[in-house]
């Protein structure tokens, strides 16, 4: 790459790194969004279940603790659509009501992010979107994925009661949406639940669910994976009973040989890409994956047990020093001379623009003036992320302080998790409000996109800044759970549930500040290493 061109370069790179998730949607591989990986409770290194998801698109990013409520016999439950980008939770500019249905006489507290994703029992819910053949699709269903992931919530205290009570509701109502997988865990396992519409003629869908095996981890990464379903194995098995009935109607399936919901449903060649291939071979190498098989395993069982620090690490996860490091080619020559300024070698250095999440106009002209051919593939982790959370369930510990979302806004890769507590009654102020739509400082995401977006300009002199600091609040987090969770279950056993509410939510306060002032700083620092040009 010629030198000369890189003051260029990088003012281009700049511009298009703070463009919109909205336009990257011209983007090949944008429509492969969302991942969530499933750790079962003997294959984390602590016992936790584990369930989690990127919610990656322009959606929104404001989320609150939704609290728990008594219903009286007459009360209905609104079903709404059009909540995954509102502004804040009072925004209904754009919100349609598309049905009513009958309330429960009591709801439990929950999280309300985009996709709603864990209750005060330790239930929680990960989600990504498939799509699957356009000819399944009944708009006309009363629910969308993110509402049935809100009752479920909202109503259940274990991971099989939502699996059946989505079933039953899909089958009465009606499900409008896209083929969209859904992973529900509680603090005992984890399921992965895949739905589709059951075409525009009826009111209803297909659904399948499969049980990961406690010492299992699996993935779905946008693509449908439930293979071979046995209905005689309820422990790890269930499905609607029309599945076989609508894939041959549609044409999706001949009757022929053995029945594979992926097959039939996922309008996919295979039922994995890169992502699941990365996960399960990092896992578990031994088993000697490879990207030229037909199907990989549904979940694997990983040669060592998953902590959550390797979790964390996953989410960021660019495949770099692999073979599928998208920086590789995205090289200049430097050229080596001793004291006399004789030339006396020269290195190939890594563009220090090179990072995994350039846009397409930026790896045109890189590729263009560098005559090399970089390949791209869809990372974990991506710049156009809204939020990730990861999400540990615990058996041994009380709901309240057991069940912990390690959340995080904008790029999984470059920002910190904020642990959020299934107890908490409230959230910073500043969480409430979403900051897709535009730049505002007092919406939470900008706390941490402003530095990001600099730190990705030039990732090759900041990549190691904003790890550290990530993995500073990371290893700051995992020294104080003991304390704050000690002092969280001695709170509960004198009966103070409210002031065992406070505390927590105070924690989170008190941590996601600590972040905002430290990513300020970065922003500062970067900056400063960059105010007279890149």
């Amino acid at each position: 790459m010629n030198m000369r061109f890189l003051p260029l370069i990088i003012a281009a790179f700049l511009a298009s790194n703070f463009i919109s998730a909205q336009t990257q949607k011209s983007d090949p591989w944008f429509g492969e969004s969302c991942t969530s990986i499933m750790v079962g409770k003997k294959a984390s290194a602590d016992g936790s279940v584990i369930t989690s998801h990127t919610c990656d698109g322009n959606y929104r990013t404001w989320l609150r603790m939704e609290p728990a409520k008594d219903h009286n016999d007459t009360t209905f439950h609104e079903v709404f659509k059009g909540t995954l980008h509102t502004e804040t939770p009072w925004d209904m500019r754009n919100v349609k009501l598309a049905g009513k249905i009958p309330q429960v006489k009591h709801t439990y507290a929950y999280l309300n992010t985009a996709y709603p994703s864990l209750n005060e029992k330790q239930l929680a819910i990960g989600e990504t979107t498939f799509v699957g053949p356009d000819t399944l699709v009944n708009k006309n269903g009363m629910f969308l994925i993110e509402e049935l992931q809100r009752i479920a919530l909202q109503r259940c205290d274990n991971a099989r009661g939502a699996v059946k009570l989505i079933g039953e509701l899909i089958k009465e109502y009606g499900y409008g949406d896209w083929g969209e997988c859904i992973t529900i865990a509680d603090k005992y396992e984890v399921w992965q639940m895949e739905i589709l519409g059951e075409g525009p003629a009826r009111i209803g869908g297909v659904w399948a669910a499969q049980r990961i095996p406690d010492d299992h981890v699996g993935i779905s990464a946008n693509i449908s994976r439930i293979g071979v379903i046995d209905r005689n194995n309820p422990d790890f098995f269930m499905a609607s009973d029309n599945i076989e009935a609508v894939a041959k109607e549609f044409g999706l399936w001949d009757g022929e040989g053995i029945f594979k919901f992926w097959k039939a449903y996922g309008d996919q060649e295979k039922p994995f890409k890169i992502r699941e291939f990365f996960v399960l071979s990092s896992l578990a190498p031994a088993l000697k994956l490879t990207m030229d098989m037909d199907e990989l395993p549904f979940s694997v069982k990983p040669e060592q047990k998953i902590t959550m620090e390797k979790m964390m690490g996953l989410y960021r996860a660019t495949y770099e020093g692999t073979e599928f490091d998208m920086t590789q080619n995205v090289k200049y020559i430097k050229k080596k001379y001793d004291d006399n300024r004789k030339e006396i070698g020269q290195d190939t250095i890594i563009s220090p623009v090179a990072n995994p999440w350039l846009t397409t106009d930026m790896r045109n002209t890189l590729n263009f003036l560098s005559e090399g051919t970089i390949e791209f593939q869809r990372t974990v982790s991506v710049s156009w992320c809204s939020y990730s959370f990861i999400t540990q369930l615990r058996d041994w510990l009380p709901d309240a302080v057991g069940g912990i979302s390690w959340f995080s806004f904008d790029n999984p890769g470059e920002s910190p998790r904020i642990p959020i507590f299934a107890g908490v009654n409230s959230l910073p102020e500043s969480f409430e409000l979403c900051g897709q739509k535009g730049y505002r400082e007092d919406a939470a995401i900008w706390n941490y996109r402003r530095a990001n977006k600099l730190a990705t300009v030039s990732w090759g002199k900041t990549k190691h800044v904003m790890l550290e600091n990530v993995k500073e609040f990371e290893h700051k987090a995992f020294d104080e759970m003991p304390l704050i969770e000690n002092k969280a279950i001695m709170l509960l056993k004198e009966g103070k549930d409210e002031e065992t509410s406070k505390y927590l939510s105070q924690y989170t306060s008190n941590f996601s500040g600590t972040t905002v002032q430290r990513w300020k700083e970065l922003e500062h620092r970067f900056w400063g290493m960059f105010g007279r040009g890149f």
